[in-house]
């Protein structure tokens, strides 16, 4: 089964995505955004939703962090759309979008019926500043309810909690908070107050006494495996699995128990941590299969080409490639590499024996780089279960520079499947690289930490005697150097 999207009009930042991936009920799930289209696929015939309900269109966005809870016989779905969708201006080669009628939206499908239900919506009326967007739905099992995650925006922000019947809306945090999960009984959010810094800890939703419980990581670098900090944490997406919450950010995941950390402390664990770049599981979300967890990693959910002077600069870094996109299946003690693919994964789902994985070949943009099409070629491929579980790891390469990097750790790849993983080191200078290797067990552990000797030049390094996750750190920063991280 394949489904490719190529470039329609969506008037947004770039390109969006096949997002919210559900197979429920016999019943197939995706918003392809940006356009603003809703598909509910049945086995004979299918249902596109628009987003009329809002407005008179044409609409744009939809949805762009996999906002979808299942409840009997319904298929709740959220995110945000612009309807109609306005492109303010062109200047040269940039361009802006009007937000005016930019709505954030819970809808409901009623598989049964076959119909669409507008919940709720919201919008700021503002022509540059919106309403936070929907970001999360995980449904309250105690209580009837829906809860919200909302942190891209401008205007309330926070955990919220909707009445599927009356659609009365009850903030439960002020904190903004992008992804999360149910955790035992309870619901998890990311705690992000500054989108720049990204995820500080978790809070979470007690059913029983109705209240916020929350869990600040104080120093990054004593709750990391390997013994260093990490920055720019930008949230992708939370699991459940083995009685543990597992948040994935950039740089990694916090995996533990939030609520009663006494029992077992949330430890960083440090995965495809690439300073200074785009590369992380943002847009996206985690799958349980086999018992595991299936994460994805992408390699260009976000770029921009339009910025102010001083800030050029940050054009090459932001559009900076490290490497493919990947799949990692993690099952404790273990960590696999188990499929390469381009810019990105937007959402997955499991449908019989199959893997369903909306991919995309173009990030979403950002600044001044509105464009009246999504630019990018959308996909929905399948990937079979076994290949996953029992396959042989893709190879893989990844491209680190040392004026990206600095004095500061890199990293976090699994080792395990592979044969023959090098590095190829391009140095300016005599150096020292530190290898930490560890694993992603319950809790993570770190086995050992080794130390080479790096020469002026090229240089070939053996990680064949490490068989686990290693991150990597440059003891003298060379802003000439030129890692390659070669797995085969």
């Amino acid at each position: 089964m394949d489904y490719l999207f190529k470039p329609g009009y969506g008037p947004e930042w770039g390109s969006g995505g096949v997002f919210g991936l559900t197979y429920y009920r016999k019943v197939l799930y995706y918003t392809i955004s940006m356009e603003g289209e809703a598909h509910f696929q049945h086995d004979n015939e299918e249902t596109v939703y628009r987003f009329e309900l809002l407005g008179p269109g044409p609409s744009s966005g939809g949805d762009t962090y996999n906002a979808v809870e299942t409840v009997d016989e319904y298929i709740y779905f959220g995110g945000w759309v612009h309807n109609p969708a306005v492109y303010k201006l062109r200047e040269g080669f940039a361009g802006e979008i009007d937000f005016r009628y930019k709505y954030s939206h819970v809808h409901e499908y009623n598989i049964n019926e076959k119909t669409v239900k507008l919940v709720w919506s919201e919008t700021a009326r503002s022509e540059r500043e919106w309403a936070g967007e929907v970001s999360e739905i995980v449904y309250d099992w105690l209580n009837d309810k829906l809860l919200l995650a909302r942190a891209d925006g401008h205007f309330n922000l926070g955990i919220f909690e909707l009445d599927r019947s009356s659609s009365e809306l009850k903030r439960l945090s002020d904190i903004p908070g992008l992804k999360g999960s149910l955790f035992l009984e309870f619901a998890c959010f990311d705690m992000r107050p500054d989108w720049r810094r990204g995820v500080d800890g978790v809070q979470c939703y007690d059913p029983h006494e109705k209240r916020m419980l929350y869990y600040s990581v104080r120093d990054w670098a004593a709750a990391s495996v390997d013994g260093e900090g990490v920055e720019n944490r930008g949230s992708g997406y939370a699991v459940s699995a083995y009685a543990r919450y597992w948040h994935f950010f950039r740089g990694g995941l916090l995996v533990g128990n939030p609520v009663e950390p006494d029992v077992e402390e949330p430890l960083f664990v440090r995965l495809f941590d690439f300073p200074g770049t785009q590369y992380s599981p943002s847009r996206s979300n985690a799958l349980v299969i086999g018992g595991g967890v299936l994460a994805a990693f992408n390699a260009y959910s976000h770029g921009v080409l339009h910025v102010a002077e001083p800030k050029k600069s940050l054009v090459k870094t932001l559009n900076y490639t490290v490497g493919p996109s990947v799949l990692v299946y993690i099952t404790p003690p273990v960590a696999r590499i188990v499929l390469a693919t381009g810019a990105r994964i937007t959402s997955m789902t499991k449908r019989g024996n199959d893997v369903l994985l909306g991919t995309n070949n173009s990030p979403n943009l950002g600044g001044r780089d509105a464009t009246k099409v999504d630019i990018g070629v959308r996909e929905v491929l399948s990937v079979s279960e076994e290949s996953i579980l029992t396959g042989r790891q893709p190879p893989v390469v990844f491209r680190v520079e040392g004026s990206t990097v600095g004095s500061r750790v890199f990293g976090g790849v699994p080792l395990t499947g592979y044969k023959e993983p090098h590095l190829r080191v391009f140095s300016s200078k005599p150096n020292t690289l530190k290898v930490s290797e560890y694993d992603v067990g319950l809790p993570p552990r770190l086995v050992d930490t080794s130390s080479y000797s790096i020469s002026e030049g090229w240089n070939r390094v053996d990680l064949s005697s490490h068989d686990n996750i290693v991150s990597f750190k440059l003891m003298n920063p060379d802003e000439k150097a030129v890692v390659y991280i070669v797995l085969e």
